[in-house]
């Protein structure tokens, strides 16, 4: 008993993570009981270029769950991704984490499929800045990915046991080779949280569990990752709702001040004051008034003229009757 104590308390020093236990869901995790097989499954096709298979695995908390696998975008060019892996080791199966790196290093020798058979990855490998897929192990979509290969020699007769951990009681025997040991030595990135949330989201699915489905997930395999639980959803729509409801009522007593202009109707109405040309033409006949007045000054010369002249008409030679006067 005090062997085993020990043992664990090794274990948890040797492998420090960054992040908590219960953040990494089954990080540092020890149990006595085996996980189950890994159940056989179709890869779905390669939704974007670019894109890292990370298979599917048996993660634990309150019993062992299934997480799919699915496509992941790695978190730099030229990273490939290590599966974690359980290992039997001073009488308990613990979980060994995965991580990002520019080589795959050691999990355990568990034939995960899909390119990882034990050792390496045999799904597709970087080349100048582009990851190549290998289309004699990886399912592609070829109309959307284009840059594919066929490598054959790669395929193996592996073990056909989907045993899920290393050592321990019927359990795959599989030492790291020198290769994985330097792989171990390299920087890593951990898993991105992006794959946290997708194990999360996957630890809510009560089908997903051994003690429910026996051994035989309905969920095996996904195109994306699993949405988180959509809880948050609710939060927004009401937050949207209100948003445009306060602006309508603003809106609605804004177009009312604007018939107020129609006081622009009436301002044409005066401008419209036509009869001021006839103003115009009112003066013009007050000219010819005055000029009457003029012409009225020789008719007071012309009684003078009636005057005289009828005597000077009348008596064609009356001057002779001035004389007499």
């Amino acid at each position: 008993m005090n062997k085993t104590i020990l043992s664990l308390s090794l274990l948890l020093a040797i492998s420090v993570v960054g992040a908590s236990a219960r953040a990494q869901v089954s990080v540092g995790i020890s149990i006595n009981i085996a996980p189950p097989e890994i159940p056989v499954y179709e890869q779905p096709p390669c939704p974007v270029e670019g894109y890292i298979w990370i298979p599917g695995y048996w993660a634990y908390d309150d019993g062992y769950y299934w997480v799919p696998g699915y496509w992941e975008a790695p978190p730099r060019v030229g990273y490939y991704w290590t599966p974690g892996y359980w290992g039997f080791v001073g009488g308990v199966y613990r979980w060994n984490v995965g991580y990002w790196g520019p080589h795959v290093g050691y999990y355990g020798g568990i034939n995960y499929g899909c390119g990882y058979g034990g050792s390496g990855y045999y799904g597709g490998q970087w080349y100048n800045g582009r990851f190549r897929y290998n289309t004699a192990v990886t399912r592609v979509n070829t109309t959307v990915v284009k840059n594919v290969y066929i490598n054959k020699t790669v395929v193996r007769n592996v073990t056909v046991n989907r045993v899920s951990y290393n050592g321990g009681p019927n359990g795959v025997t599989y030492r790291a080779s020198a290769r994985e040991q330097a792989a171990a030595r390299d920087r890593h990135i951990q898993v991105t949280t992006q794959q946290r949330e997708h194990q999360q989201a996957a630890r809510g699915d009560r089908n997903q569990f051994a003690s429910v489905n026996h051994g035989r997930p309905g969920n095996m395999a996904v195109s994306r990752p699993i949405a988180r639980p959509t809880a948050s959803r609710p939060e927004s729509r009401p937050a949207v709702r209100p948003a445009p409801a306060a602006p309508r009522p603003e809106s609605r007593p804004a177009p009312r001040p604007a018939p107020s202009p129609a006081a622009n109707r009436p301002a044409p109405r005066p401008q419209q004051p036509r009869p001021q040309p006839q103003m115009h033409n009112q003066p013009r006949p007050q000219q010819p008034r005055p000029q009457q007045p003029r012409p009225q000054q020789p008719h007071p010369q012309q009684p003078p003229h009636r005057e005289g002249g009828g005597g000077g008409e009348r008596h064609g030679g009356g001057g002779g009757g001035e004389r007499h006067h």
